[in-house]
């Protein structure tokens, strides 16, 4: 699979994520995105930033629960909530928000 931007394409896996974590730009994410039917407000740039954080940390995709508890510890009890990350990236916070942050798929996501 490939996805177009301008005249870059940009090689996907089957499930849509990046083959390659270095074609990952602001303008994939949002295309990614637009393929999920999501449009990008500051609440998901916030969380996409999150997760760049943690995978330059540990090297990783979090699972859900890594999420939800990293998303509490670093932007507080309010947004570290399955809920909250339901409600931008659904049906599956984590997978989708790696996917959209151009991380790999995380380990025990189906």
């Amino acid at each position: 699979m490939q996805l177009l931007i301008g005249t870059q394409a940009v090689e996907l896996d089957k499930e849509g994520f990046l083959k390659q974590l270095t074609d990952w730009n602001e303008e994939v994410a949002i295309k990614i995105a637009q393929q999920e039917h999501i449009q990008l407000t500051a609440a998901h740039w916030e969380i996409i930033e999150l997760l760049r954080k943690f995978y330059q940390l540990y090297e990783l995709s979090p699972s859900m629960r890594a999420l939800v508890k990293h998303t509490e510890q670093t932007l507080g009890a309010e947004k570290g909530r399955s809920v909250y990350l339901l409600q931008l990236f659904p049906p599956s916070p984590a997978k989708l928000a790696c996917k959209i942050a151009g991380l790999p798929k995380p380990l025990n996501c189906i």
